[in-house]
């Protein structure tokens, strides 16, 4: 008799999308002008998030980033098997990161997914003395099963609860709203220029289990 063969499930999964817009070349030198003359006139801009949706100001570039956001949306569900249309809406907002700027641990809450464009990032090839493990500019993402890795055993993919990232001008992030992550300081004077934004579902029954 042949020895049977084991089934092997890999359990609550949390997915990620990455993708390198493409036109993001010809976009970001618009939106970083607009961005930094919208920061000149609102004052806290980056952390009065909640106040105005940056998708309703109409300028070209913008109205291009949110329909890759929406495809983005898409195909994360997609991703995940979803076979119906969702109901969404997309609320953005600009960040103009400053030397010194981070963004502290955090989710977003009453959210689905959460994600994050870039428009400028620094390079650092210098940077100011102090550690050397820093990787400015970075996010870092964190399991959201708490202290899944306590029993971890070196080679089991669960020893390291941290996932970084290294973004470049042109990436969008999407994840779940529910996932922590923070932003790692700017350790630059040459800003760093994002577009964040919530995805927020629309209710249907059709998203009843």
């Amino acid at each position: 008799m042949p020895a049977p063969t084991p089934t092997f499930l890999n359990l609550w999964p949390t997915q990620m999308m990455e993708i390198t817009l493409p036109g993001s070349d010809q976009a970001n030198p618009l939106l970083t002008q607009f961005l930094q003359d919208l920061d000149q006139q609102a004052e806290q801009m980056t952390t009065d998030y909640l106040s105005t949706n940056l998708f309703d100001q109409g300028h070209p570039a913008l109205m291009w980033l949110h329909q890759s956001c929406q495809r983005a949306v898409v195909d994360y569900a997609a991703q995940l098997g979803i076979d119906y249309s969702i109901d969404f809406l997309i609320q953005g907002w600009a960040n103009i990161n400053r030397l010194g700027d981070y963004h502290n641990l955090h989710n977003h809450p009453h959210s689905w997914l959460s994600g994050t464009y870039y428009i400028s990032v620094p390079e650092h090839d210098s940077l100011p003395p102090g550690r050397d493990d820093r990787t400015p500019n970075c996010i870092s993402f964190y399991d959201p099963r708490p202290q899944a890795n306590m029993n971890a055993i070196r080679g089991d993919g669960q020893v390291d609860p941290e996932h970084r990232v290294k973004p470049v001008p042109g990436m969008l992030l999407l994840w779940p709203a529910f996932l922590h992550h923070l932003v790692h300081p700017n350790l630059s004077h040459e800003p760093r220029v994002s577009v964040s934004f919530n995805v927020v579902l629309r209710w249907k029954e059709d998203y009843l289990p």
